[in-house]
């Protein structure tokens, strides 16, 4: 196992939610390769229990576990779980959310006629989704005296994107909730709990790829190659791009940070499209 020194998380014990995803399957793996011991925890045992499985597989120390992030009971069952297995919880990645199909406007869905329940799921998905493992685990690191938490936001949350109202209004929640609750948990139980957020930039996914590809060839759709032209560097993400910024914001690195949110856009934020 990897042990650089102040980039250190050996030993640690990271929870990731929503960890059978992509995003978050590789951020496990990665936390794993420097020595964490990881917790996968997805509302899809199978997906989570195949990523811990990946984990053990290279020689890591993983489990996985089922939980709701829109569920205290099951978040705290879950908490319970974890603390009796690893005896501790050090990092928390609150990487759970994502947007829906019936969400997004399209020629056949105006704005105007998008389900209240289906807004409502995907802003709560993604800002519940988040609020609430913080409030159960960052329970435990209030009485502990320390810990992490990371959330994962979007570049949505900065730029709006057309046709994706309710996830871009949920990821600016998200960054909102990660600066106050910086500020709430350093201030009123321990200078030693920080908590940051990462919003990638563009990173193909099962749940976005009806966006950036055309079904039928698999080439760029007219969407997809506009955010490439906007984005200086002139691809899309792929996993290990949040890699050194994970790494970075969960280690002692960086134990003076607390309450920003990191792009990692491939400069996406920075390019006014001129």
């Amino acid at each position: 196992m990897k042990d650089n020194s102040i980039y250190s998380v050996k030993d640690r014990v990271a929870v990731l939610t929503g960890g059978g995803g992509i995003l978050a399957g590789f951020m496990a793996e990665f936390l794993a390769e420097h020595g964490a011991r990881v917790v996968v925890a997805d509302l899809n045992v199978k997906a989570a229990e195949a990523v811990a499985e990946r984990i053990k597989g290279k020689g890591g120390v993983a489990a996985a576990v089922q939980v709701n992030v829109l569920d205290k009971p099951s978040i705290e069952k879950a908490v319970d779980s974890i603390l009796g297995q690893f005896g501790s919880i050090d990092i928390l990645v609150n990487a759970a959310g994502g947007n829906k199909k019936e969400a997004t406007t399209s020629k056949d869905l105006s704005f105007f006629d998008i389900s209240a329940d289906v807004l409502k799921f995907v802003f709560d998905l993604n800002l519940m989704g988040t609020i609430l493992p913080s409030q159960v685990v960052g329970k435990y690191f209030a009485k502990k005296g320390d810990g992490v938490i990371v959330n994962i936001s979007s570049m949505n949350s900065f730029r709006p994107l057309t046709r994706i109202a309710g996830y871009s209004a949920a990821k600016a929640a998200v960054n909102n909730f990660t600066q106050w609750l910086a500020v709430h948990l350093a201030q009123n139980y321990s200078k030693a709990i920080r908590v940051n957020a990462i919003a990638p930039g563009f990173f193909e996914t099962i749940q976005n790829k009806f966006l950036l590809r055309d079904e039928a060839t698999g080439k760029l759709s007219p969407r997809g190659q506009q955010i490439v032209d906007h984005t200086p560097m002139g691809r899309f993400g792929v996993p290990d791009d949040l890699a050194g910024t994970l790494l970075w914001l969960v280690s002692p690195a960086s134990k003076f940070v607390t309450g920003i949110v990191v792009p990692v856009d491939g400069g996406f934020s920075a390019f006014s499209g001129v």
